[in-house]
């Protein structure tokens, strides 16, 4: 018999059905749309907004390219990311740590995906909470840096379980930072055995060929798919 006054809420988890409800409005108007969206994740300082910068220049003579840019406050990426003449829109959380589906969806209105081929939504930084959020993305891919060291998989399991590509960033640091590229791959692998790991500089651009073509070859499969 439940003899309790009171009701127990999980608030979690209503808080999770409701945004799984959004992230599928979310993928229905990027699909009326034509429109490939990318949810870019890593820790701040990773190379997210350097990563981003070269990955459009390779490829804004291909696609049609918009790009959200997602921070607790400032607008210095959404600067930087517009002087290589794409559009873009700079999204403040008001102190919230990830962009959840709703946000997602008024950044989109904003934006105005109208046109665009191939969108990036560069997620507020840190290795927890943006794990937690489906934005509707189409793919997910984090960021992780040789300064951070090889063992991050043991202590964010979640972000790497979810995330469709590991992009190992700022290999030129190699000589500095003692990292296991094997064993961080190992770790990846050992909780999501379908994630793609790419070891790359986004400031030397070594190892972009490989980014590149994934990218593309996910863009291609996706539109293929509807």
């Amino acid at each position: 018999m439940n003899d309790r006054a009171f009701e127990i809420l999980e608030t979690k988890q209503r808080v999770q059905a409701d945004n799984e409800k959004e992230a599928q409005n979310v993928r229905n108007l990027l699909r009326e749309k034509k429109a490939f969206m990318v949810n870019l994740m890593a820790s701040p300082g990773a190379g997210k907004t350097t990563l981003l910068v070269r990955t459009i220049r390779a490829l804004k003579d291909v696609y049609r390219i918009g790009v959200m840019e997602a921070d607790v406050d400032s607008d210095v990426d959404a600067r930087t990311i517009s002087e290589l003449g794409v559009r873009v829109i700079q999204l403040h959380s008001g102190g919230l740590c990830h962009m959840d589906a709703d946000m997602t969806k008024r950044g989109l209105e904003g934006l105005n995906p109208d046109g665009l081929d191939l969108i990036f939504l560069e997620n507020i930084g840190n290795l927890v909470c943006p794990a937690e959020f489906d934005t509707g993305a189409a793919k997910k891919v984090m960021i992780l840096s040789v300064p951070e060291g090889d063992d991050k998989p043991l202590k964010y399991p979640l972000m790497f379980s979810v995330s469709d590509c590991l992009l190992i960033n700022k290999t030129d640091t190699c000589a500095v930072f003692d990292f296991d590229f094997d064993a961080c791959a190992q770790r990846a692998r050992k909780l999501n055995p379908d994630i793609t790991v790419i070891p790359l500089s986004a400031l030397t651009g070594d190892g972009f060929d490989a980014w590149i073509s994934w990218l593309k070859q996910q863009a291609e499969d996706w539109r293929n798919s509807l």
